[in-house]
């Protein structure tokens, strides 16, 4: 079994049946399943890197930056102020495996 500690959540990865399956512990000290099945036939070493991979997939570090609503302009009296055309949400990704601030400086 491997434990795996990403932006501050506790992940395992635990062989079953020639297969590999990603739980995730609660705050609450639950178990979730994050991935069951996986990576059959591979060893511990590389279940453990697609498992990491695939973790930083589902739980993504960043912030979600969504543009303004072009369809609804802000109107101030006869003024109606509308944003630049974004027509998708960005996503900014840092390189940092945590959101949490640091406990010392």
């Amino acid at each position: 079994m491997l434990n795996i500690r990403y932006n501050d959540m506790q992940f395992a990865v635990e062989p079953r049946a020639g297969r590999w399956d990603i739980t995730y512990t609660l705050p609450g000290g639950a178990i979730a399943i994050a991935g069951a099945g996986l990576f059959a036939g591979l060893s511990e070493n590389e279940a453990g890197a697609r498992a990491l991979a695939l973790i930083k997939t589902i739980f993504p570090v960043g912030v979600k930056s969504v543009g303004p609503d072009v369809n609804h302009p802000n109107t101030i009296g006869d003024l109606k102020i509308i944003g630049p055309d974004v027509t998708h949400p960005n996503f900014i990704y840092w390189n940092k495996d945590s959101v949490s601030c640091p406990k010392e400086l």
